[in-house]
């Protein structure tokens, strides 16, 4: 756990309540756990998950504008950044949306271990029902952006939130003219990555 602090206080993070750090280890553990025999991330070493997924997801949780309370992360694979995101924002209902059922298990699983508010919907974001809007949707490393983000867009209120490359963020401008897009912000351990996020224009 001290590990985790460190490296958040590396980051420029503001600091959490201790019982936030104690989730992200819990987290870490479960998610090493079940990536021997689940591919649920690339990477292997306990401080390179540290450094560039929950670091990386608990600085997209510090930069969320006030006032959301429901976000929806898309293609949520490993849980990342919705479940960081819900350890850092505890006032906001996380509802993740993974397709392949063996990572759905393993979010289930993480709510479950973490005592986390929120669910999972196991299927393509396009299948949820129409009235399942909400405030903000996240996504990263999600195949096929280009049209997986117009069905995002759809389903958020307010905010898109983009963990994505300067380059693919660019790109996204050109699909989402009903977003303003905020100023991109480089995301920490990172050369190549950024947070982007686009506000619906006019009232939500």
């Amino acid at each position: 756990m001290e590990q985790i602090e460190a490296e958040f206080s590396r980051a420029g993070l503001a600091p959490l309540p201790p019982a936030a750090y104690d989730r992200f280890q819990s987290y870490l553990d479960l998610l090493l756990r079940w990536n021997q025999r689940l591919n649920l991330t690339a990477i292997r070493d306990p401080q390179q998950i540290i450094q560039r997924h929950l670091v990386e997801s608990a600085f997209v949780a510090q930069h969320l504008p006030a006032g959301i309370t429901s976000l929806l992360d898309y293609g949520s694979g490993a849980g990342l950044p919705g479940i960081p995101i819900a350890i850092c924002r505890p006032e906001i209902q996380v509802t993740l949306a993974e397709a392949q059922g063996k990572k759905g298990s393993f979010l289930r699983e993480a709510l479950r271990v973490l005592v986390l508010p929120g669910q999972v919907f196991g299927g393509r974001v396009e299948t949820m029902p129409e009235q399942d809007l909400f405030d903000a949707v996240s996504m990263r490393a999600v195949e096929k952006m280009e049209s997986a983000i117009p069905i995002a867009v759809k389903r958020a209120k307010q905010y898109l939130v983009l963990l994505t490359t300067g380059k693919s963020a660019a790109a996204s401008r050109s699909f989402t003219a009903e977003l303003d897009w905020f100023e991109p912000t480089p995301l920490p351990n990172s050369a190549q990555m950024i947070l982007a996020i686009g506000q619906r224009k006019g009232p939500p």
